[in-house]
């Protein structure tokens, strides 16, 4: 109390002048946690991979979101777990390290233990003697692959805005073109005029349904419904859809089938819609080459195996470069030029994916391409 007799008000320590060794707030509570669980066991619960590793690259300690993600890690260098190479990684920030005594950051696609890549943020730090020597290096790694999915969907999306426009551009006047042949037809009385203008627009409707429900397909996750179904009447089927369009631009579309494969559980509608595609773009194929007298597209089912079947569509188009076939199935690619987006064959590598199967690709510049699917007898 004062002389006043009112409270003596406390005089408060600011945090930078607290008397060594006292505790603050919650500070009691810690050290009692960090008797009970171990420092240990709190480096495992970091929501990140740690490993310290030795000149060598060795690495001497990961914690347990490290083994969980990489596996067995001990005895081994850290590019023969993260890479699985024997190589050392050109850029490796942990002998950047070990070099100037600095902290370094990079990115790194790393394979997960059960075969997935993902891509990674590397942070290195140095662990020093006394004398200041490097002795051994810290690296954290953060997971960032589904950031770098949002990314590349953004960009992916921007680009593919760009070239649907000039698509669906092009079949708005395709099908303006053919309403006018249609009422022109119509007008004269000529009714085989208007048939043909009723071709050219129901040709546009096939090519504008194909894009939107590539769009609507790509859009969200979807469960697949599986169905016991014939791959024989798979394929005639997905053939009928485009005999049409085939003969509108000359080129012959046939399919063969081998009556012996059995029934197989399948999604149709996602096979009925990976079928299309992979004929829409052989087609297109097609009528980008302009130096054969003639052009066919063969639809085919057949054993692949004895545990697995497949689907090949075939085609005598302008084929494609190493380039464009190793680049395929990423963003924004097409074997189309300047008037494809890409979509309709990332959205076939969706569905052979998700259906477990796998695709190959067989092409020769000039001469044309066969893509194959094989999928599990089921």
């Amino acid at each position: 109390m004062d002389r006043e007799g009112s409270p003596k008000s406390e005089k408060m320590t600011p945090p930078g002048d607290r008397v060594s060794g006292a505790p603050v707030a919650g500070e009691a509570d810690f050290r009692e946690i960090l008797q009970d669980v171990g420092y240990k066991s709190i480096i495992d619960l970091l929501p990140c991979y740690l490993s310290v590793q030795d000149p060598s690259l060795r690495i001497l300690f990961a914690n347990e979101g490290f083994r969980r993600e990489f596996g067995e890690w001990k005895g081994f260098h850290c590019h023969e777990v993260y890479k699985r190479s024997p190589e050392k990684c050109q850029a490796c920030p942990v002998q950047k390290t070990f070099m100037d005594g600095k902290t370094h950051i990079s990115e790194e696609t790393v394979t997960l233990s059960n075969g997935q890549s993902a891509q990674m943020v590397v942070y290195s730090a140095p662990i020093a003697d006394l004398s200041g020597r490097v002795r051994a290096v810290i690296e954290l790694s953060t997971n960032i692959t589904r950031v770098k999915d949002v990314q590349k969907g953004f960009t992916f999306l921007g680009q593919s805005i760009a070239y649907l426009s000039h698509d669906i551009k092009n079949i708005l006047e395709g099908l303006q073109g053919g309403v006018y042949v249609v009422e022109e037809g119509i007008k004269d009385n000529d009714m085989v005029l208007a048939g043909q203008g009723w071709k050219i627009v129901k040709k546009n409707i096939v090519e504008i349904s194909t894009i939107t429900q590539n769009i609507l397909y790509s859009a969200k996750e979807r469960t697949l419904k599986y169905e016991t179904v014939s791959p024989d009447e798979l394929v005639k089927d997905a053939v009928a859809l485009f005999q049409e369009k085939a003969e509108s631009m000359d080129v012959r579309l046939q399919h063969r089938v081998n009556p012996m494969l059995p029934m197989v559980r399948l999604d149709p509608l996602n096979i009925r819609r990976m079928l299309n595609n992979l004929i829409w773009n052989a087609l297109e194929a097609c009528k980008k080459d302009k130096e054969k007298p003639y052009h066919v597209v063969i639809v085919r089912t057949d054993f692949s195996d004895r545990l697995h079947f497949k689907f090949e569509v075939e085609d005598n188009g302008v084929g494609m470069d190493d380039a464009t076939r190793e680049n395929l199935f990423k963003e924004s690619t097409s074997t189309k030029g300047s008037g494809g987006t890409g979509l309709g064959l990332l959205v076939v590598d969706r569905i052979v994916k998700e259906h477990g199967g796998r695709i190959e690709v067989l092409t020769t510049p000039g001469k044309g391409s066969t893509f194959r699917v094989v999928l599990r007898l089921r």
